[in-house]
């Protein structure tokens, strides 16, 4: 039997708007610390390599030096939060669902790949109901290593029940870009994530900047024959 082909996705900023809950927890911490909250335009290029990454840039950008147990704590603090609020207002990028409709219907299978932890990212796909669409939904802490590492990807697809011939990477970063690099698969960037440097710039093998454009280059780069 032919393993199905895969189309891997990263989620925060490929999948999920997750800015404004991600970004509430953070001006939740900072503010309670009595720090000054951070501007969502600001912020919003800061996500994407996980929980602690991103409190810790959020506390540099007041420029204190923080002792790591505190940055341990806080961190914990910060998921504590962010749990009970995963989607508040985090909400799918527009034309997911029938994107995946379509790509469905032409025989590719989906799994996550992210640096999120795997339980606030099944968390957060259970409370929007797409967490039955993918076959494997993987995190940091799942194989204890995160993106770019290409072990990530690998063993994401393995427990998807895919193969790495037959994969292709989605995503909005550098950590994306890089993961699918160094794991040998062609790479799709939405330009509609959360990047500091543009997507453009990281030299995907394809752009979309729209869901709607998803199949069309999936077909291109992972044709089914």
């Amino acid at each position: 039997m032919t393993a199905s082909p895969i189309v891997v996705f990263d989620l925060d900023g490929t999948l999920i708007d997750t800015a404004p809950d991600l970004i509430n927890a953070l001006n939740f911490i900072l503010v309670r610390e009595g720090m000054p909250a951070v501007p969502m335009a600001v912020a919003r290029n800061m996500i994407g390599q996980g929980a602690r990454r991103l409190l810790e840039r959020g506390l540099e950008l007041d420029g204190r030096i923080i002792a790591q147990d505190d940055v341990n704590r806080l961190t914990v603090d910060f998921i504590d939060y962010y749990a009970a609020h995963i989607a508040d207002e985090s909400r799918p990028f527009e034309g997911l669902e029938a994107t995946l409709d379509e790509l469905s219907e032409s025989g590719y299978r989906f799994a996550v790949c992210t640096n999120k932890l795997e339980w606030l990212s099944k968390l957060l796909l259970d409370r929007l109901g797409l967490s039955p669409r993918f076959a494997a939904i993987c995190g940091a802490d799942t194989f204890g290593v995160a993106k770019p590492d290409p072990a990530i990807l690998r063993e994401t697809v393995a427990k998807a029940g895919g193969d790495l011939s037959k994969t292709v990477m989605v995503g909005d970063a550098g950590p994306d870009v890089g993961v699918a690099r160094r794991a040998g698969v062609p790479v799709i960037g939405v330009e509609f994530g959360y990047t500091e440097v543009p997507i453009a710039e990281l030299k995907p093998d394809l752009l979309v900047g729209h869901m709607r454009d998803l199949p069309q280059a999936v077909g291109r780069l992972l044709p089914r024959s």
